[in-house]
């Protein structure tokens, strides 16, 4: 059955359910906003290790097992798993996954990659090709900061563009039981460079790449920015906010009325000094599992478009030079009325 719809998306013929997920994050977070739809927080950034990366592949894993426990599955009841996070070669999922000892594909997607995710995952259930199976990413702000920009005793200076990356993780188990909030499309993202160079300023990097998926998706639909209760951008914060308006006007669509950001939404910048907003693998993924979903489950949104983004760079390539593209994957999720 043919299920591709337009020129980049999916249009599944029966929908894909969230059967449970769950986000945890760190204090910071806790105590942002959106703190008091945070269930679950660390009172240690470091989950008792001895380093930060094998302190995030223990967030990771702890969001991995609250998902399963929220979905009544457990791990072998998992027929795979999509996985990723922003250290090399995805270290914290590998090292933080090993003992569900589940089939797992990493993913790189950079902060998009919890729609890479889902994407992958929902289509993987929909063809037939497991019946349940988990996504789940994670970032921390230590491992980021270490990885990316420098050791958090330099105490460098950040320019107010920066974004704050967030120490979370987020978790979906998709699957073909029905509950009440169901994946009924995707769009798949393009790689878009506008040749802008700045990692300090990952927002400007990835609005472009966020409007070119969400102008894709309007077509590929034949919707508009009305058809959606909201629109969720991943984490461009308030630089990359200002511009995906700006491209979005330019093409015709206003989104204002519809569109947050999950960077902009997860901290307070003024009070919490976190610059331009919160970034990282599990910013966008951990809203999504403590605040968009439940904002579904509740009926006060009947459908919304969440668009994680991500900066494609490596310490390789901005060392080199290079420039920074942007990639957006877009989900489709609706509230199931049918109950």
């Amino acid at each position: 059955m043919k299920q591709m719809t337009g020129k980049q998306s999916i249009s599944f013929a029966e929908p894909v359910y969230i059967e449970g997920s769950a986000a945890v994050v760190g204090e910071m977070e806790k105590e942002g906003p959106l703190g008091a739809y945070f269930s679950h927080t660390l009172s240690d950034a470091m989950c008792g290790q001895e380093s930060w990366e094998e302190g995030e592949s223990e967030l990771q894993l702890a969001a991995a097992k609250l998902a399963m426990q929220r979905a009544d599955v457990k791990p072998e009841q998992i027929r795979m798993v999509f996985a990723g996070d922003l250290l090399a070669q995805s270290i914290a999922s590998s090292f933080g996954l090993v003992n569900l000892n589940c089939p797992l594909y990493g993913l790189f997607g950079a902060c998009s990659t919890i729609g890479e995710a889902i994407s992958l995952g929902a289509m993987a259930v929909a063809g037939g090709y497991g019946d349940r199976v988990l996504a789940v990413t994670s970032s921390h702000f230590g491992t980021a900061e270490k990885e990316f920009r420098f050791p958090l005793a330099y105490g460098n200076q950040r320019p107010p563009s920066a974004s704050w990356t967030v120490t979370g993780s987020g978790a979906c188990v998709l699957g073909k039981r029905k509950g009440k909030e169901k994946i009924t499309g995707i769009t798949t993202g393009k790689i878009i460079d506008y040749g802008l160079k700045d990692n300090q300023n990952m927002g400007a990097c990835m609005a472009p790449a966020a409007c070119d998926t969400i102008c894709q998706n309007f077509v590929d639909f034949n919707r508009g920015p009305d058809d959606y209760d909201c629109i969720v951008t991943g984490d461009l914060g308030i630089v990359g906010k200002e511009i995906l308006l700006e491209l979005l006007k330019k093409k015709g669509y206003d989104v204002a009325g519809q569109h947050r950001d999950c960077g902009i939404m997860i901290f307070d910048s003024a009070r919490q000094d976190t610059g331009a907003g919160g970034s990282g693998c599990g910013c966008a993924a951990s809203v999504l599992a403590a605040y968009l979903l439940p904002k579904l489950e509740s009926g006060e949104w009947k459908r919304i478009l969440f668009v994680p983004t991500g900066a494609l760079m490596s310490k390789v390539s901005f060392q080199e030079g290079r420039s920074v593209p942007g990639i957006a994957q877009a989900v489709v999720i609706e509230r199931e009325e049918d109950l």
